[in-house]
């Protein structure tokens, strides 16, 4: 199965707005959301990192029985982020906004044409 079809409205999604180190693994992410977000990983939480050329993505997935990280690395291109608030250090999404997201569609840079 792919960790694609594990991305459903169950969860709540948290995207941290501040470039991040992709060496960073389970406690140093976790530190993050902890430290940073002010808030604790649950089973219902999945927090998003991406590096500072946004072209690694990492997913923290708090579980019953121990922590899922799903790493992603594009070969071309970046991945796009949505507004965020001058000074807000988190933004949460939802399922489809991360997959756009995950798949690179610009849900919220389009405009309208006259």
């Amino acid at each position: 199965m792919s960790a694609i079809a594990l991305l459903t409205d169950y969860y709540r999604y948290y995207l941290y707005a501040a470039p991040t180190d992709m060496r960073k693994s389970f406690d140093g992410l976790c530190g993050i959301v902890l430290g940073e977000l002010g808030r604790s990983t649950n089973e219902r939480d999945i927090y998003i990192f991406l590096n500072k050329r946004r072209t690694h993505i990492k997913l923290l997935l708090h579980e019953a029985d121990g922590f899922t990280l799903f790493h992603r690395r594009l070969h071309k291109g970046r991945f796009i982020l949505p507004p965020l608030e001058p000074g807000s250090n988190s933004l949460q999404l939802s399922s489809t906004e991360l997959l756009s997201m995950l798949a690179r569609l610009h849900l919220h840079h389009s405009k309208k044409r006259a």
